[in-house]
């Protein structure tokens, strides 16, 4: 299929690109399924509460199982007990089961909200940067003019390199490359910006 790519002077050429990447199926059930794993991997499960097993002390009973007049108790390790352990508290990282998201998952997600935003006319193609653009406010007008204020710029490497200085500071933006970018980040942002080698690197995968 054939999109428009975009030179810095705003003029416009052609470019050959999969349908596989930009002329996909919409699947917006496994988008949602992609992004709600995702979204959960995200989050850090750092509470961590003690278990009985964990509390530092005596493992003695507190007093005899008969006679007393009270309740049967063992040690003061239970969580009856203030000082106790936590029953059914929150575990720590280590026994939190991460979702799993397969290749095909991640590659059909992708292409489904590459091929939306190509739908929504969201999709910006533009040349390589080949030279370094070091000032934010240089690159600050290049994305007003493309008019792409909220956006992801997946770039070759040479082309990282010589823009990473300035989109830094510019808020809403973020810079990647292909190997570095996910399904979430593809919907977090309301446009996305490849370059020209980047979206063929791209291309390749599919």
């Amino acid at each position: 299929m054939k999109i428009n790519k975009i030179n810095f002077d705003g003029k416009k050429d052609s470019i050959e690109v999969s349908d596989k990447i930009i002329g996909a199926k919409i699947n917006n059930k496994l988008v949602s399924h992609v992004l709600y794993k995702t979204n959960a991997n995200y989050k850090g499960r750092k509470a961590k509460t003690k278990q009985k097993n964990e509390i530092t002390g005596s493992t003695s009973k507190i007093y005899a199982q008969k006679g007393t007049g009270n309740a049967r108790h063992a040690s003061k390790k239970a969580p009856i007990f203030v000082g106790g352990g936590v029953a059914h508290g929150p575990k720590g990282e280590l026994s939190y089961k991460k979702r799993k998201l397969n290749k095909s998952e991640k590659k059909l997600s992708i292409a489904s909200l590459i091929s939306k935003k190509n739908k929504l006319n969201d999709l910006i193609i533009i040349d390589d940067f080949q030279k370094e653009i070091q000032k934010t406010k240089e690159m600050n007008n290049i994305l007003i003019k493309f008019e792409a204020k909220n956006s992801i710029i997946i770039a070759d490497i040479k082309s990282r390199k010589n823009i990473i200085k300035s989109v830094r500071n510019i808020p809403n933006v973020k810079l990647t490359d292909v190997n570095h970018f996910s399904a979430y980040d593809l919907a977090k942002f309301k446009k996305i910006i490849f370059t020209e080698t980047s979206i063929k690197e791209l291309e390749k995968r599919y």
